[in-house]
């Protein structure tokens, strides 16, 4: 029997304490992006949103996380990774509390935007401080499997604490509720977690995060507004060309500058490029599904938000259950077929849940794709971090753990718009039908999208991740 399978994760084991703290605010992370989606009717009812912008107390924070994360990255490496984490936290905990309390839409997307700046600065350094203190080869296997446990854990939980704390409390709570978790996360930092090392004086490059924050942020609201008000219109095509020039104009300065914000040299390693093109497939289809999901659970299946909630637990457990697993799967198939094995699972998944119909039950309709799309997501998730963060040099730790993040969440971003796109556009050319068919028909043409996009990360995944011996260095 091998060692992988029987041994006690050291990550927990040897620095509990630490382990801890960095796995709640990890959670944090991901339960703000997933937690408001339940309550996005309630939020829209409560402070008098049109049906189009609501989705910005969604898209503020997936836009300033993606936009932001590089340059957090970098902050974690020049200026030491237990203070970056430290700001961003506190970042973080005080844009929750506006959010909760906000009196106007005005104050709850900036809220929410400055939960994403907080939660961009704080993740890199999370993870970099969590593959600091567990460097060695089975270490770092089971360190990742715990994170990849934390943030699936994080991404599913949302929808069901979102319907509970929705109905029973209203929707503030769903803000409100992550102040004590913000809290536990902070407070301890100072007792658990390493001091920083002393580091050479790096410069920051602000000019290099200045155009890539514009570009990210340009491209995805060229995205949004796409899919809200049509591809082919002059804005989308005007903020495209400027996205597309901020970055280009990223690339030159990063070629010229001796201390980059994002070394172009990382691109040299082929499986960390090849990791980063899948994670943000996997991030387009993450992020839509669990916006489209319970929409289509509440507005054509008629459900609560604490039943929609509640049916969503399956793929909650199934999600940790294939992160916390994952050295094992590895352990006997090896990185490369556990990683295309899981997004083939997760494409499954979001192909079976597309062909539910508008009385569909949860045992007959929901219950085996959500538990295949958990295991998918679960599973991916931590070997494509792996690979993207695997033989990185100690000083590029937290830029790497911040591009990785990027991609996911600007694919994410992405994804979301195109998915209520597309969405959108089959349940207008639906219009003969009944009004909940033709809202069924939408949702499931944006999960049958997700499904092949799904496929195409395999398919990345099949030609460019190298295989890895099974008990080599990393996963």
């Amino acid at each position: 029997m091998s060692t992988v399978s029987t041994a006690i994760p050291v990550a927990i084991t040897r620095h509990p304490r630490a382990v801890v703290v960095l796995a709640t605010a990890q959670f944090l992370v991901l339960l703000s992006t997933s937690i408001v989606n339940v309550a996005l009717p309630s939020v829209r009812d409560g402070l008098g949103l049109s049906a189009g912008s609501v989705t910005w107390v969604v898209n503020a924070y997936v836009l300033a996380f993606g936009a932001l994360l590089l340059l957090g990255g970098r902050l974690a490496d020049v200026f030491g990774q237990r203070r970056t984490y430290t700001i961003g936290l506190g970042i973080f905990l005080v844009a929750t509390l506006g959010a909760g309390l906000a009196p106007t839409p005005e104050v709850l997307f900036a809220s929410r935007a400055g939960q994403g700046v907080g939660a961009a600065v704080l993740s890199p350094a999370a993870l970099a401080l969590l593959l600091r203190l567990h460097s060695g080869p089975e270490e770092r296997n089971h360190a990742l499997a715990v994170w990849g446990g934390v943030s699936a854990a994080g991404g599913a939980a949302g929808v069901l604490l979102g319907g509970v704390l929705t109905e029973s409390l209203g929707w503030r709570w769903v803000f409100l509720a992550a102040v004590p978790l913000a809290l536990a996360a902070l407070l301890p930092v100072a007792q658990v977690l390493p001091a920083d090392e002393v580091r050479t004086q790096r410069s920051l490059d602000i000019g290099g995060a200045t155009l890539v924050t514009a570009g990210v942020v340009l491209a995805t609201y060229a995205v949004v507004q796409g899919g809200t008000n049509g591809w082919l219109t002059v804005t989308t095509a005007l903020v495209a060309a400027a996205a597309a020039g901020a970055l280009v104009a990223f690339v030159l300065v990063e070629r010229q500058q001796p201390q980059p914000l994002l070394p172009l040299r990382l691109f040299a390693n082929v499986e960390l490029s090849r990791a980063n093109v899948a994670m943000a497939l996997l991030g387009t289809v993450w992020v839509g599904l669990f916006v489209v999901l319970p929409l289509y659970q509440q507005q054509v299946l008629g459900w609560s938000p604490l039943k929609s909630g509640v049916t969503q637990l399956p793929l909650a457990l199934a999600n940790i259950a294939a992160a916390m697993l994952t050295p094992r799967i590895v352990a006997r198939v090896g990185a490369a077929s556990a990683t295309v094995g899981a997004l083939l699972l997760l494409a499954v998944g979001l192909a079976w849940l597309g062909a539910a119909g508008t009385d569909g039950t949860f045992l007959r309709a929901l219950l085996g794709p959500t538990v295949l799309i958990g295991v998918g997501i679960g599973a991916a998730f931590v070997l494509l971090t792996d690979a993207a963060t695997a033989g990185v040099a100690p000083g590029d730790v937290g830029v790497a753990g911040g591009l990785v993040n990027v991609t996911r969440q600007v694919g994410g971003a992405i994804g979301l718009a195109a998915m209520l796109a597309v969405a959108k556009a089959r349940t207008s050319a639906s219009q003969a039908l009944p009004a909940v068919e033709a809202l069924a028909a939408g949702y499931r043409a944006a999960l049958l999208t997700a499904a092949l996009v799904a496929l195409l990360a395999a398919v990345v995944s099949a030609t460019g991740l190298r295989r890895r011996a099974v008990r080599g260095r990393t996963l």
